[in-house]
């Protein structure tokens, strides 16, 4: 009986492995992209706000850093997911191998 990869595996493990891999190194760049957009509130945060709607400004690129910042984490948590799929696909293919 064959499993839920096929028949023959480590070739379909690795190639699914494979397929996963544009995702984890896209995850990636995404949360530079990400990283770099922080860094430039947080240059807008640093000015020297002196009018109150300067203020206001600042505190609300404050609180979406805060959002961009968790998302930075999902995204690190995605990609980490996606990569431990990939590895755990081919070693699942190689342990339903070397079965009798």
């Amino acid at each position: 009986m064959g499993n839920i990869l096929g028949d023959g595996l480590p070739g379909a493990a690795e190639h699914v492995a494979a397929d996963l891999l544009p995702l984890v190194n896209r995850l990636a760049r995404c949360g530079a992209r990400v990283e770099e957009a922080l860094a430039g509130l947080r240059d807008i945060q640093m000015l020297d706000w002196q009018s109150p709607a300067g203020r206001a400004y600042r505190d609300t690129v404050g609180r979406q850093g805060a959002a961009l910042r968790h998302a930075v984490d999902a995204l690190e948590v995605a990609r980490a997911a996606v990569a431990r799929h990939a590895e755990d696909t081919v070693a699942a293919a190689a342990s339903a191998c070397r079965m009798p």
